[in-house]
């Protein structure tokens, strides 16, 4: 007290108790999460959702830090049936209820008393608990099974088999046409409560950041560096939703389900939404002069006065955008580009475009082909020829997400190695769940320029620092993106920033779950420029033609124990990893093959060993 007093008692402060307790302070316990309460609320498009509220012991006080509300997803295509929409809504509303009891009954006693600052062992512990969970469901289905099995086998009574009559005809032949393209994977089954493993993730790193005293994104920069500080951060570009083109909808166009604008790097952040509202005010202006002439024409034509249309402005998507429909998407880019025009913009120069194909909502596979149109189908292969065409004639579309299905991975690659170097080609459906991700180091995906990641259900905190830290390695790059029914929680934009995400994408301008995301984006700007530590952003496209392409190789004959050796090795490697390897050797020995005489013996050691290097090639190819 002596040593406090004599300390105080030049700064003469104006609330000596005050500076008393500011003292002291440091000389507390450091604090620990009390408890977690979980609880049932409603989310940006009214769907239930979970909230989870992380309460601490500071001071000898429970003291509310901090809340996090998780983003319902949903799996489920827009043009779905109504039977499959109700079951997806009850599944939700049990999940939810699920999760509340989670948090409350397990995840907080098991948590309390635990550093929140401690991140990694916080998620561990979650990811432990997860397993128990999964573990437990296996065995109840066994169980479930095994007495359905019995209960058959005891209902089953011998019966003759019946003779087959001659003559008879032969089982109806399957088309192969039906069975041209591979069949859909099955959507990975997602745990009922899992979202509280998400929510408390979430809010332990909230909680963690707000004791360290640092905003959010840089306690996930810390995290992800080790606990180095960088000293500037790049943010992400925003992916902002201008039209949603709903696939349900009587237009014909369904190829299209988002287009979104990308701001360019030489701009702020705050000049790039300006200048996408200055695009979505004239768009909204073109788009009600069509509504109001198409509803005069259908007038005119019938000769009694009839309603016309709702006006594009009234009619905003969940989204968060303009809501309409096109016969095809020529028509689609002519009318952008007459929007851009009008008020003195240059699609390519002064914004870029983005297009979310959702192929997966596409494919009939009745037909075994795509939906581009009502009536127009294209087979994959023609689906890729088609991309090309597009991104030539149109080369402002810097990005194209879910152009394909994940199953049509020779597509991908094709598309990757005749686009990749001018546009990227993202996958989002068309990319796993964050936790097959993590657990396959290699990334075992279609080829992509790069992958959205989404904070969903059991996904935590570590699992997305470190997947980005593999996708970085893999020169993937990240692209975070929200769930259609968002919530008001602005943690991802922090997320985004922290992880070094490459773009954000968010939906429209409109909707305030969605603005909120842009304004906490604006704020990280400001404060970034104001500590002189913001980076310009860059766009950097991936030459996969040049990367996959290898240097002409000698034609020489393997030797059969090569050959043997190959096939052996080659069921242990992974095909990406061990082609960029092959690739990258025989660029370094071409050097050495254009030396000048070389002795016999080197000679024959270089050709054994670029003779091995190419068979490795062509064995992962």
């Amino acid at each position: 007290m002596e040593e406090a007093l004599n300390t105080l008692f030049p700064q003469c402060p104006e609330d000596l108790y005050g500076e008393l307790a500011n003292y002291f302070s440091k000389f507390s316990k450091a604090p620990v999460i009390s408890k977690l309460v979980g609880r049932k609320i409603l989310g940006g498009v009214g769907q239930p959702t979970l909230e989870v509220e992380l309460y601490c012991t500071v001071k000898n006080y429970e003291k509310r830090i901090c809340s996090t509300v998780m983003a319902t997803h949903s799996q489920i295509p827009e043009n779905a049936l109504p039977e499959t929409i109700e079951a997806d809504e009850k599944e939700r509303n049990d999940s939810v209820h699920t999760a509340v009891e989670w948090v409350n009954e397990s995840l907080s006693p098991m948590l309390r008393h635990l550093d929140p600052t401690d991140q990694c062992q916080a998620d561990k512990m979650l990811g432990e608990y997860f397993a128990n969970k999964v573990e437990e469901k296996e065995e109840i289905e066994k169980l479930e099974e095994k007495a359905k099995a019995e209960e058959e086998a005891a209902k089953v009574t011998p019966t003759s088999t019946p003779k087959q009559k001659k003559g008879g005809k032969p089982g109806k032949a399957v088309s192969v046409e039906a069975q041209s393209i591979p069949p859909a994977e099955p959507a990975e089954s997602v745990l009922r409560g899992s979202l509280a493993i998400g929510a408390t993730s979430l809010a332990i790193a909230k909680a963690g950041a707000i004791i360290c005293h640092v905003p959010l994104y840089l306690y996930t920069a810390l995290l992800k560096h080790n606990q180095e500080s960088p000293k500037e951060i790049t943010l992400p570009l925003p992916m902002v939703t201008l039209l949603n083109c709903e696939k349900n909808s009587p237009s014909k166009l369904k190829l299209v389900k988002e287009i979104m604008l990308i701001p360019p790097v030489e701009l702020s952040l705050k000049q790039g939404i300006d200048r996408v509202l200055d695009i979505q005010k004239e768009m909204t202006r073109l788009l009600e002069s069509r509504s109001k002439m198409s509803g005069s024409q259908a007038n005119s034509k019938k000769g009694k006065a009839q309603k016309a249309p709702p006006p594009a402005s009234k009619r905003i998507s969940h989204l968060g955008c303009l809501t309409a429909g096109y016969d095809n998407l020529e028509q689609l880019l002519l009318l952008m580009q007459r929007a851009c025009n009008n008020i003195g913009l240059e699609l390519g120069t002064d914004v870029y475009l983005a297009i979310n194909c959702a192929a997966h909502e596409l494919m009939d596979y009745d037909k075994g082909k795509y939906e581009i149109l009502t009536g127009t189908f294209k087979s994959p292969d023609e689906m890729a020829a088609m991309y090309v065409d597009i991104i030539n004639n149109f080369p402002f579309i810097i990005a194209l997400i879910d152009p394909l299905r994940k199953e049509d991975r020779d597509q991908w690659s094709s598309i990757c190695c005749a686009l990749g170097s001018k546009c990227y080609l993202i996958a989002e459906d068309a990319a796993m769940q964050i936790s097959k991700l993590k657990n396959d180091q290699n990334i075992n995906i279609a080829m992509c320029s790069g992958v959205v990641l989404k904070y969903i259900n059991q996904t935590k905190v570590s699992d997305l620092v470190e997947l980005t830290g593999i996708l970085d390695g893999q020169r993937h790059i990240t692209i975070l993106g929200s769930p259609d029914g968002e919530s008001s929680d602005e943690s991802l934009v922090d997320l985004a920033v922290g992880l070094g995400a490459r773009f954000l994408k968010l939906g429209g301008l409109s909707r305030g779950e969605r603005v909120a995301k842009y304004n906490r984006l604006l704020a990280i700007e400001e404060e970034l420029a104001a500590n002189g530590a913001l980076r310009e952003a860059k766009l950097e496209f991936i030459d996969f033609a040049e990367e996959s392409q290898p240097e002409q190789l000698p034609n020489v004959p393997p030797a059969p124990e090569q050959v043997v050796a190959l096939k052996t090795s080659a069921s242990v490697q992974t095909p990406n990893v061990g082609q960029r390897a092959a690739i990258g050797i025989s660029r370094k020995l071409a050097p050495v093959t254009s030396r000048k005489a070389p002795d016999s013996c080197m000679q024959s050691q270089t050709n054994k060993l670029r003779t091995f290097i190419l068979q490795c090639y062509h064995c992962f190819k």
